[in-house]
């Protein structure tokens, strides 16, 4: 399987990104903001980072590169798609994902060992976690918060599409402890924490149980490998 990272003018998370697409067994494949070409890739990733200085707002820029209009006629057709953290910001700013990301509510930037508890496994994402499951994920942004309107807040709610929500503290401000979405069809999954820097024992967030801990990012990998199997 071969598995797309954009890179767009300051990402700084897209290397990470393709070590741990490798890791879970897949080819990654290093993809160009500037290109309107996805290199025939069979899903994409959008890496956290300061796409364009994160002027105007955070992905907004990013968001009208000629390769979104690929990413965003990809994911409409069922190409399973992840935003990490600017990349989620991304997805929001081009319409895939609802709502909006904004200033944390502390008004500083957070970094952290983030606790998350998994609210959906019918993603293309999240299929190989168990629904309820608490896992741990590094965090670090700046503009984090997580809002939405009521009704959409409702039928993220209603329709079971909050992939994540924050457990022990909300680092950001986000509303009804959201700390990831996905789209109605499941193929498309943005999250404000970072599971590519949770893929290799030892390497991951330092818990009490950090053997087991260091890899739940992991999971994210080998379930989208997972579904383009079963495709």
């Amino acid at each position: 399987m071969r598995i797309g990272v954009i890179t767009f003018p300051g990402s700084l998370d897209d290397r990470d990104a393709q070590r741990a697409i490798r890791t879970a067994g897949a080819e990654p494949v290093a993809l160009w903001h500037g290109d309107h070409d996805l290199g025939g890739v069979d899903a994409l990733v959008l890496p956290g980072g300061f796409s364009y200085g994160d002027y105007l707002r955070c992905g907004a820029i990013a968001s009208l590169s000629p390769i979104m209009s690929e990413v965003v006629d990809a994911a409409n057709k069922g190409m399973p798609v992840l935003g990490i953290c600017n990349g989620f910001q991304m997805l929001v700013e081009a319409h895939l994902l609802p709502g909006g990301l904004v200033r944390n509510d502390h008004g500083s930037f957070v970094c952290r060992d983030q606790r998350l508890r998994v609210e959906n496994t019918a993603t293309a994402w999240t299929n190989g976690f168990e629904t309820g499951a608490e896992i741990t994920i590094p965090l670090k942004n700046g503009e984090g918060g997580y809002l939405a309107d009521a009704e959409t807040i409702a039928r993220l709610e209603g329709e079971g599409r909050v992939a994540f929500r924050y457990l022990e503290v909300n680092p950001n401000g986000s509303l009804n402890d959201i700390a990831g979405i996905a789209n109605e069809r499941g193929n498309v999954v943005g999250l404000m924490p970072h599971p590519e820097h949770a893929t290799e024992e030892g390497f991951g967030p330092d818990t009490a149980a950090a053997m087991r801990n260091g890899t739940d990012g992991l999971t994210f990998f080998t379930s989208v490998l997972r579904t383009l199997a079963l495709a």
